[in-house]
């Protein structure tokens, strides 16, 4: 009984650990400009983690990035002035939507070309399978089946 409680203490705290993370808090006196870095830090990816927002990183970076974001929100710097601040620091990797420029047309393009490239594959292949095979029957096998046929209709004659 004392094993089962000790896994179940265990479990409990291992599963509570990631609510002890220090997060910050951020302080605003207008809720538009709350909104706006919500809304920010859940659009800019942390480029140290692996596909996660700055809002969602623990990282060093991340971190610094919430706090920056937060003074240019404060400054009263718009969404458009934020992000071009970033992007000049960490190219357009740091949006998770990119823009549509020369550099990312095959991220943009290439998923259609994909589906396209697939429908294309698959359509070969049902033809292909639907694609009946010609089979070219000498005369003397064409007489030997029509006996053959001939004679069968002739014995369910006689039954």
């Amino acid at each position: 009984m004392k094993r089962l409680s000790l896994i179940v203490m265990t479990t409990i705290i291992f599963m509570a650990s990631p609510l002890w993370a220090a997060f910050n808090t951020y302080e605003f006196e207008d809720p538009e400009k709350k909104e706006r870095f919500g809304k920010l830090i859940n659009e800019l990816r942390c480029t140290v983690c692996q596909n996660q927002t700055i809002a969602d990183s623990n990282a060093d970076l991340a971190k610094d990035l919430r706090d920056k974001v937060y003074v240019m929100v404060q400054e009263g710097q718009n969404e458009e002035q934020i992000k071009t601040f970033l992007v000049d620091r960490f190219s357009d990797f740091v949006l998770y939507r990119p823009p549509v420029n020369r550099s990312t047309y095959l991220l943009w393009i290439g998923p259609f070309v994909l589906l396209i490239i697939a429908f294309i594959f698959l359509l070969v292949q049902i033809r292909k399978r639907n694609q009946t095979v010609s089979t070219v029957i000498d005369p003397q096998q064409h007489a030997r089946i029509e006996t053959l046929l001939s004679q069968q209709a002739k014995d369910n004659k006689d039954d």
